[in-house]
């Protein structure tokens, strides 16, 4: 390879070299919307991922790898600010957030075999008995009532960080909404207590999956920081608002989030799975 070849290729690791200052611009409001989100309820990569998407030259992988780099740092902000004022037991976040870091890292070796069309049908599915079971149970998630002690408690536990961190390493967008309503409706935490432990479990399966796709060389690292100072932001503000609104103030975020989850993923399954057969 040539000086200027390899001089190409580090700049490319770094900034996609078809990056206009316009998507630019348009991807650091994204990450600030989606830092805001997630910190409130999950699910603010329904907004960054399509962003990066829109770069030229950057591969679904590529975007992917990125949007981690980007939340990880907005998950760093909102798990220390939760952990100051919300004060989570970490007796149960810290064996969640182990476990979903290895199912995020073995969800993101999946990612790279599997479309991810073969996923959304049953993501719809699991979107719509959310959306539902939370409308119908308005008390769900106002009060902290576990559903089990001792050693059940924390299997559950364990089984919701599992799952969701291998759903993170595959696909990602909506993690910290499944990781809440996880905690709420299985195991019994209010929304605040639930969303406190979200950011914690979330920032380790954005770990996992760094860990993953950084040695294959598919994060770009000069955009991934950009993003993530601009999510930075968003999950600061996010999370301070959540805390000091309540349970109520993120139900609502919740149900708002959950569905635009609906139609998005909804609408990748008629794209992709339901428009060919009918053709």
């Amino acid at each position: 390879m040539t000086a200027s070849a390899a001089s190409a290729a580090s700049a490319a690791a770094f900034f996609p070299p078809e990056l206009t200052l316009a998507t630019l611009l348009l991807l650091l409001v994204a990450a600030f919307a989606a830092g805001w989100i997630d910190a409130v309820v999950g699910g603010g990569g329904l907004l960054q991922l399509p962003a990066l998407l829109l770069v030229p030259g950057l591969s679904p992988v590529q975007a992917l790898a990125t949007n981690k780099l980007g939340s990880i740092f907005g998950t760093t902000t909102s798990a220390l600010t939760y952990y100051r004022r919300a004060r989570p037991d970490l007796r149960t976040a810290l064996p969640m957030a182990a476990v979903a870091l290895v199912g995020s890292f073995g969800g993101a070796s999946i990612a790279a075999a599997l479309p991810v069309a073969v996923f959304k049908p049953v993501i719809v599915l699991a979107l719509v008995t959310v959306a539902v079971i939370t409308l119908l149970r308005p008390a769900l998630g106002t009060t902290t009532a576990l559903r089990f002690s001792g050693h059940a408690h924390y299997r559950a536990a364990i089984a919701v960080g599992l799952a969701v961190g291998v759903y993170d390493g595959v696909l990602g967008p909506g993690t910290g909404t499944f990781l809440v309503i996880a905690m709420v409706s299985l195991i019994g935490y209010d929304f605040v207590q639930a969303s406190a432990k979200a950011k914690i479990v979330n920032f380790a399966t954005n770990l996992g999956a760094l860990l993953f796709f950084a040695p294959h060389g598919a994060v770009a690292w000069g955009l991934g920081i950009l993003l993530g100072l601009a999510n930075t932001a968003g999950s600061y503000l996010g999370s301070r608002m959540a805390i000091s609104s309540g349970t109520r103030f993120i139900r609502t975020a919740f149900l708002v989030v959950v569905t635009a989850l609906i139609v998005k993923v909804g609408h990748d399954v008629w794209v992709e799975n339901l428009r060919p057969l009918l053709a």
